[in-house]
C-alpha cells in the first residue's frame, strides 16, 4: 500500500503549507539562520525572523505543492517568517522549471513576484526567484524592467536586475549580463558586488574573451569582491595580473 501524502488542488493552501512546514521548525536552526542571514542590528536582513527550517526540508515539502493557487502563493510572500516566503518563492521557481508549465501560469508567477518584491528582503529570496522564474519569463521579451531595476535604491531590486540574466546566459545570451554589470560596476554594497561578479563568471564560462574585455574596461575600478568572484575560474596568474590592477 502506498502510504505517501497526496493533495488534491483544494487542499493546496497556504494554511497547509505553514502548518507543514512548522513540523521541522528548530530553535537551534534558527539560531544558524540568524548569523548566516545577518540578521542582527545594522545588517541587510535586520529584523527577519526565523524559526529554523533548513532549506533542503523547504525543498522537499514544495514538491507536493507546484500546483498551489497563485492566491495561496501570495499568502505565503505576506508572512513575516522568513522560510514560509521562502517556500512560496520555491514553488514558484520550482514549478516554472517544469517543461509542461503553461505560459499564463508562468506570467501569474513572474507578475507575482515582481508585484510583491516587497516581501523580497534578503538574498536567497532573491536568487530562489531570478536564476530561472524571472529571466525565462522575459526570455523573449522586452528587459527594460531589469535596466529600471538596476537603477533603483533598494538593494534587492538591483540584486534581482542582474541575477535574473542567469537564465539569458544559459540560453548563450550574455549582452544583457554585461549591461547591467556596467551599471553596477560601482555600486557600494557586497551583496551586489558577490551577484554581479557571479553572473559575470557565469558569463565568462560562455565567452571568455567577453569577460576579458569588460574586465580589461572595469578591473581597475570595480569593487575588489566583484573581481574576485568574477576571476574566480582564471588561473593564478590570470588572477595576479588583474587583482594587481586594483
Amino acid at each position: 500500500m502506498n502510504n505517501e501524502k497526496t493533495f488534491k488542488v483544494k487542499d493546496l493552501t497556504a494554511t497547509e503549507f505553514v502548518n507543514e512546514l512548522m513540523n521541522h521548525a528548530s530553535e537551534e536552526q534558527a539560531k544558524k539562520s540568524r548569523r548566516y542571514f545577518k540578521t542582527g542590528k545594522g545588517d541587510y536582513g535586520e529584523g527577519d525572523v526565523f524559526i529554523g527550517v533548513k532549506m533542503g526540508q523547504i525543498f522537499e515539502l514544495v514538491k507536493a505543492y507546484s500546483e498551489m493557487p497563485i492566491e495561496e502563493i501570495e499568502k505565503l510572500l505576506e508572512n513575516e517568517i522568513h522560510e514560509i516566503r521562502a517556500g512560496g518563492v520555491s514553488i514558484m521557481d520550482k514549478a516554472s522549471r517544469k517543461k509542461k508549465l503553461s505560459p499564463d501560469r508562468l506570467k501569474d508567477f513572474y507578475e507575482l513576484y515582481m508585484r510583491r518584491i516587497d516581501r523580497i528582503n534578503n538574498w536567497d529570496l532573491v536568487d530562489l526567484g531570478c536564476m530561472h522564474l524571472t529571466g525565462c519569463y522575459l526570455f523573449d521579451k522586452k528587459r527594460d524592467i531589469l535596466y529600471n531595476l538596476a537603477k533603483s535604491s533598494n538593494l534587492w531590486e538591483r540584486r534581482i536586475a542582474i541575477v535574473s540574466t542567469c537564465y539569458f546566459i544559459r540560453q548563450g545570451d550574455l549582452d544583457d549580463t554585461f549591461a547591467l554589470a556596467e551599471m553596477l560596476v560601482e555600486d557600494k554594497i557586497d551583496l551586489i558586488h558577490k551577484g554581479t561578479g557571479w553572473m559575470l563568471r557565469m558569463a565568462g564560462d560562455r565567452d571568455r574573451q567577453k569577460l576579458i574585455s569588460f574586465l580589461d574596461k572595469f578591473a581597475s575600478t570595480m569593487p575588489r569582491t566583484m573581481l574576485r568572484y568574477s576571476i574566480e575560474k582564471f588561473d593564478k596568474e590570470e588572477r595576479t595580473y588583474y587583482l594587481k590592477l586594483k
